[in-house]
């Protein structure tokens, strides 16, 4: 392939502009912020089911002490009319008398668990309540770490976005002023060999494996027409001689 050393020099500076639009692309893609956001998010998603836990718990807590609650006026409403029957000296009958006495002790017993049983889940919901406060303020110091961390995000972002639109202009003007076959070629390499496709040749070494020519493949290049595109044995990447190659 035939391409004047001009072109072939301006080969570079598009690589120069693919390097810079990958190197962007990178660092988008790696920003701290993303595995800020991404934690905060997954740390979100865990407090919400524990808040929801708490919630349910206090809920289902609410529903048994109002059950509780229930049967406690129950046992009150009954023992209240015993109490009425036995004050008002109604109840001649003796044995009556005794079994209405021994239920007043036994209403007196169950009250007094029922209401050991509620104040134990009164204290319980109490504790619950606190728990689901300092979860509540967890979430939202997680929640401001994140958008914190999203304004960021954008921010450097948008510092990014410009960086690679202004390069892919510069590109886009550049790419056309070249041949296409040799754009062609440039391209199927880069797409190989790392996103790099032509490499300069600087001081005997390809700028693209970073490897010093050997003497026989270095006399090959020197003696290859100036008009000539060449490819480094090593990596086959296009080899762009240049002021500074040693030849």
């Amino acid at each position: 392939m035939k391409a004047d050393p001009a072109t072939q020099l301006r080969l570079l500076d598009l690589q120069a502009l693919d390097t810079a639009l990958d190197r962007l692309a990178a660092r988008r893609r790696a920003l701290p912020e993303l595995a800020t956001i991404a934690e905060r998010s997954a740390a979100l998603d865990s407090a919400d089911a524990d808040i929801v836990r708490v919630q349910t718990e206090i809920a289902d807590i609410g529903r048994a002490q109002r059950k509780l609650e229930t049967e406690i006026e129950l046992v009150r409403t009954r023992a209240d009319r015993n109490r009425t029957r036995v004050d008002s000296g109604q109840v001649g009958n003796p044995r009556e008398l005794e079994n209405l006495q021994a239920e007043l002790a036994s209403l007196a017993r169950r009250q007094g668990v029922l209401e050991d049983e509620a104040l134990e889940r009164m204290e319980a919901v109490e504790a619950l309540e606190v728990k689901l406060t300092d979860q509540v303020s967890g979430r939202e110091r997680l929640a401001d770490e994140r958008q914190a961390a999203e304004a960021r995000r954008d921010e450097q972002f948008g510092e990014i976005d410009t960086e690679a639109a202004k390069r892919r202009g510069e590109r886009d003007a550049l790419a056309p002023s070249l041949p296409g076959p040799l754009i062609t070629l440039y391209e199927r390499i880069r797409s190989s060999s790392g996103g790099v496709g032509a490499a300069a040749l600087v001081r005997r070494r390809c700028e693209g494996c970073h490897l010093e020519l050997s003497g026989g493949d270095l006399r090959a290049v020197a003696a290859a027409p100036a008009d000539e595109v060449v490819r480094c044995e090593e990596c086959r990447r296009i080899l762009v001689r240049t002021a500074e190659s040693g030849l």
